[in-house]
């Protein structure tokens, strides 16, 4: 292939690449976010995968970036790393908290726990047993009330089909009762995370150098 031919295909390359990042436009500012559908990020543009630059280099992008995604300040700078994540705005929107620029925040699984939980009930199963007390020995009272059943020394009936009219000692009889609920749940995380489709952030490196507003 002749020099001629092949100066000819860079340019032809160069203008597709430049067509194709028309998501920042085909002048970006420097530092610009975009986006593409593509496999690799064109020309001019590196991927925004927390990567770190040298600032020798990519002195104009680090007088904007600074140290606030990461490097050591002196020979290197990282870029933000937006591989599964979503960006958001920077400040404090109205009844959210603050968020400020380079902050990292949020997980794309949670496990539920009992204070996260709302107000709710369980069907509880219980179960109730009792003892009738007596005393085994010739009772020495007519009077039911407030006594404990005993046997009777004449052989009269002691029972009978009446409605009751009368309370036994309160030590006569003893309940016990025993209630279980059951676990429910098996803690596992669960996912967060929004409908999603993954894509390309692409940050541009050459451009326009943004002025202050």
């Amino acid at each position: 292939m002749s020099k001629k031919s092949l100066k000819t295909l860079l340019a032809l390359t160069i203008a597709s690449l430049s067509g194709s990042a028309a998501a920042c436009g085909s002048q970006p500012y420097i530092g610009e976010v975009c986006t593409f559908a593509t496999t690799y990020c064109p020309i001019g543009y590196a991927e925004a995968d927390g990567r770190l630059l040298s600032i020798a280099q990519n002195q104009a992008l680090f007088a904007l970036l600074g140290t606030t995604y990461g490097g050591n300040g002196q020979t290197t700078f990282s870029l933000p790393d937006l591989r599964g994540r979503n960006p958001i705005g920077v400040g404090v929107g109205p009844g959210l908290a603050p968020v400020d620029l380079g902050e990292i925040s949020g997980q794309e699984n949670v496990t539920l726990f009992q204070p996260n939980m709302p107000f709710h009930s369980h069907a509880a199963n219980t179960i109730v047993t009792a003892k009738l007390h007596a005393v085994n020995s010739n009772g020495n009272s007519t009077n039911p009330s407030g006594k404990f059943p005993a046997v009777s020394a004449n052989r009269d009936n002691i029972y009978s089909n009446s409605p009751s009219n009368a309370e036994l000692a309160t030590d006569a009889v003893t309940v016990n009762a025993s209630t279980t609920v059951g676990a429910s749940g098996d803690s596992h995380p669960f996912s967060v995370r929004n409908p999603y489709v993954g894509m390309r952030y692409c940050v541009a490196t050459v451009g326009i150098f943004p002025g202050r507003e």
